[in-house]
């Protein structure tokens, strides 16, 4: 059975202005490579209400889970609770579960749990909650999204809550080969062997170094044999390139 997939749906005006570096992909990427689930998708939308429903509407048709990151705080550009609840049609308040994680989380901190801390008490009613260890305010699942902080510390606690909840596939396998040749002169012998392991994905990244053109290929898949056996085939048509 191939491997359940996954997108990630990236939120947030301050990722497509530049002034944030995303890096949440990045690690929802590795992570899901040792579940064993494939991530197939990145998409970045801006805080839009009908942007972000339509994008997640069109990936949790296409996806076996989606990950959301971004736009659920107090603030009033905050609107990715509104706009997963209008995708799915559901309605939005204020849940009591959620309500009382933060009241006694701002109650230890000396804060006062406001008006507007509240709005991250709102949550579908057939949400599950995504545990918050480092701020209370949860994310939540409902169907196959998972909806989670945009802080990267906040979002790799709550991918560590969600993923044992879901079944994985074969965790994915790579193995590497530096050749120390331009890519256009290895294309065509690489096509060839591609075809030959149509299981396997071979991927080819050129570089620079000291004006000498090369290039690493990776070669990826669950069937740690199978790769062995690319790789094999890989070095003995490129002999006497380092590992």
């Amino acid at each position: 059975m191939p491997n359940p997939t996954a997108a990630i749906l990236i939120i947030g005006d301050e990722i497509l202005s530049g002034r944030t570096r995303e890096a949440n992909a990045h690690y929802l990427a590795g992570e899901l490579v040792r579940t064993g689930i494939d991530l197939k998708e990145i998409r970045v939308v801006a805080d839009d209400m009908a942007a972000i429903a339509g994008a997640l509407n069109a990936l949790r048709a296409a996806h076996d889970h989606v990950f959301t990151s971004g736009g659920i705080g107090p603030t009033h550009d905050d609107i990715t609770a509104d706009a997963v609840a209008h995708a799915f049609g559901v309605t939005l308040d204020v849940r009591e579960d959620a309500r009382a994680l933060l009241a006694e989380h701002y109650a230890a901190s000396g804060l006062e749990f406001n008006a507007a801390r509240l709005r991250m008490a709102r949550v579908p009613q057939d949400a599950t909650l995504i545990d918050n260890p480092i701020s209370a305010a949860p994310g939540f699942s409902i169907g196959n999204v998972h909806v989670m902080a945009g802080v990267p510390n906040i979002f790799q606690a709550m991918v560590a809550s969600v993923l044992p909840r879901l079944t994985g596939g074969k965790p994915m396998l790579s193995q590497s080969l530096r050749i120390d040749r331009g890519e256009g002169t290895i294309a065509e012998a690489l096509a060839a062997l591609a075809a030959d392991f149509p299981d396997l994905s071979m991927g080819s990244y050129p570089f620079i170094q000291n004006g000498a053109y090369g290039t690493n290929i990776v070669i990826r898949g669950t069937d740690s044999a199978r790769i062995d056996t690319a790789m094999t085939r890989l070095a003995a048509l490129f002999p006497g390139e380092p590992a």
